[in-house]
């Protein structure tokens, strides 16, 4: 499997959150058989008002329904930031059995950071942290500078 493939188009889905005002977080399921797509997602908690809109969950909801389970086997999961713990849970529930991630969240992570995914959960995937993390974390970076400077612009 292409890690840094997936990867790319889990940046390109983050991408698209930050074109609408969305914290740019992607996330794209691949099926580890196929190696097709199966669903990508960007943050959508702005747009549909909802705090647990992650891209994650979004991923997750889209591919359960699409293969008629709540089981996700034999798949992989790649997003541009370290799960926070209701993703962390979800991607267990699921159980997806790869989980990819760039950038390391030192404040919510919740696999390798501010929460150990291995004690939290019944369903631990293999986890691979720091993939392209520079460019994952660049984006994140910008997006919240450039939001500390608009706040301090209407002050």
């Amino acid at each position: 499997m292409n890690t840094n493939y997936y990867m790319d188009l889990a940046i390109e889905q983050a991408k698209k959150g930050l074109q609408v005002n969305e914290v740019p977080v992607g996330a794209v399921l691949v099926d580890d058989i196929k190696e097709n797509i199966i669903a990508s997602f960007h943050n959508e908690i702005i747009k549909q008002n909802n705090p647990i809109k992650h891209a994650e969950i979004l991923v997750i909801e889209k591919a359960c329904k699409l293969k008629n389970s709540r089981y996700l086997n034999n798949t992989s999961i790649f997003i541009t930031l370290e799960p926070c713990a209701m993703c962390a849970s979800a991607i267990s529930y699921a159980r997806i059995d790869k989980l990819y991630f760039g950038a390391y969240d030192e404040k919510k992570g919740a696999v390798e950071s501010a929460i150990n995914f291995n004690h939290n959960n019944y369903y631990v995937p293999e986890i691979y942290g720091g993939i392209k993390e520079i460019e994952c974390s660049l984006l994140l970076k910008s997006f919240f500078n450039l939001l500390r400077k608009n706040d301090v612009k209407k002050t």
